[in-house]
């Protein structure tokens, strides 16, 4: 079984906290962890919302359900009884006892309907997305600690050549992160994997937590989505492209955010400029998805450059905001464009304030030019600014000034932690 660096900080909130909830996509892996970490290092009773007796005990009466239910307890899939979550708050404020409740849930669960209040207070949420690179490596991957740390960030030279990287790289994009289709021997499988999964999200995971009627069209927007991953989700656009309203679309949006298809990209700024765009950015939440929503293969993949460096800034938004899930430095996760049209593609800001800018490139040879956008979030972060990256296929690191530096791509797998 691969590791989830998440479980270290999962088992920490359970060691103190009264509710934890782990939620994330279908098929990423929660109930396999849950039910480890109930087999093991948090012994407790399993149960899941998937099967219809305990749904149905739990739907006719929740307060009853939880009642009979003796030590710690984990239920899975919690979105599909949100009226239990208030039986939970009960059960909590009569014994706050820690670890009491592990609950996963396939929806943002905090951000269902009528629960954002229930248990503030009480509940640590932690989020389970599909494996990373390190995960499938093996290792705990942290570059975002590392970015943040005084530590070097350089790197020796790797032994591949740029043809090889590149290479490589279109295998990690196509492959993806989701358990399943990892297993799948071949790309007409893994995209048989795809076309199920959205399947399942919208028509099964979508009805749990909304009543809406136009899945089709959910499907849809999905797939627009997709063809402007990393670009600002300009409503106008989609709605005279997709012939939807504005205010379905928005909501839409927002399902397929809490669902975790896809990722919203708040823009960065400050208080104190009128400078920057605050238009937020919509990514694909995996690379593999992204790339079967677009039809995409190998030969596709190698022979357009335009459509690589897309999947790729997909891909490192994707894997920076994974790492930030279990990172000892919880930093949030923006972008970053000028009205002059200066743009870093991934922006990192720690709780202190403090500002790493990350810029994609597929490039093997960086040059100055390509950290224009860095130097310009450097102007406006001013002391908060810690440190600026441009991420590329070069084969190893390069420094470029002052708090500015190229790393190789493979630094988002192999920058690992010690201790």
């Amino acid at each position: 079984m691969i590791s989830r660096n998440v479980t270290e900080p999962l088992l920490a909130a359970l060691s103190d906290t009264p509710v934890v909830a782990l939620h994330g996509a279908r098929q990423v892996g929660k109930s396999t962890l849950a039910r480890m970490l109930a087999d093991s290092a948090h012994p407790a009773t399993y149960y899941t919302l998937d099967d219809p007796s305990v749904r149905d005990a739990a739907l006719e009466d929740a307060g009853a359900f939880l009642s009979g239910l003796v030590g710690p307890v984990v239920i899975d899939e919690v979105q599909r009884a949100p009226e239990l979550l208030l039986a939970v708050k009960a059960a909590v404020d009569r014994d706050r006892s820690a670890g009491r409740f592990l609950l996963t849930g396939s929806a943002q669960i905090l951000q269902l309907p009528r629960l954002a209040d229930t248990l503030a207070g009480r509940i640590e949420v932690l989020t389970l997305w599909p494996f990373t690179q390190g995960e499938l490596a093996g290792v705990r991957d942290c570059l975002v600690e590392r970015l943040f740390g005084d530590e070097s960030l350089l790197l020796s030279p790797g032994a591949q050549s740029p043809d090889d990287e590149r290479g490589d790289l279109i295998a990690r994009l196509l492959a993806g992160g989701y358990p399943e289709a990892l297993e799948r021997a071949s790309h007409a499988r893994r995209a048989a994997w795809f076309r199920n999964y959205v399947l399942t999200v919208t028509e099964r995971t979508v009805r749990d937590v909304a009543e809406i009627a136009g899945l089709p069209d959910l499907r849809r927007l999905l797939s627009a989505l997709a063809a402007r991953s990393g670009s600002s989700v300009n409503y106008a656009d989609l709605s005279r492209s997709l012939g939807m309203p504005q205010s379905t679309l928005k909501r839409y949006v927002a399902l397929l955010q809490i669902t975790f298809l896809v990722i919203r990209v708040p823009a960065w700024h400050t208080n104190l400029t009128s400078r920057l765009m605050k238009t937020a950015k919509a990514h694909v939440a995996d690379s593999g998805l992204l790339l079967h929503l677009l039809g995409a293969d190998e030969m596709r993949l190698a022979a357009d450059p335009t459509l690589l460096g897309q999947a790729l800034e997909s891909f490192v938004v994707a894997e920076l905001t994974r790492q930030a899930g279990w990172s000892r430095v919880a930093a949030d996760v923006f972008h970053f464009r000028t009205h002059t049209g200066r743009e870093v593609d991934i922006v990192l800001e720690d709780p202190s304030g403090g500002v790493v800018g990350v810029e994609v490139k597929l490039t093997a040879s960086p040059t100055t030019a390509d950290f224009r956008g860095l130097q310009a979030l450097a102007e406006v972060a001013g002391e908060r600014f810690r440190r600026g990256v441009v991420l590329c296929l070069a084969r190893g690191p390069v420094p470029f000034g002052p708090r500015m530096q190229s790393l190789p791509l493979r630094s988002l797998w192999s920058a690992t932690s010690q201790g």
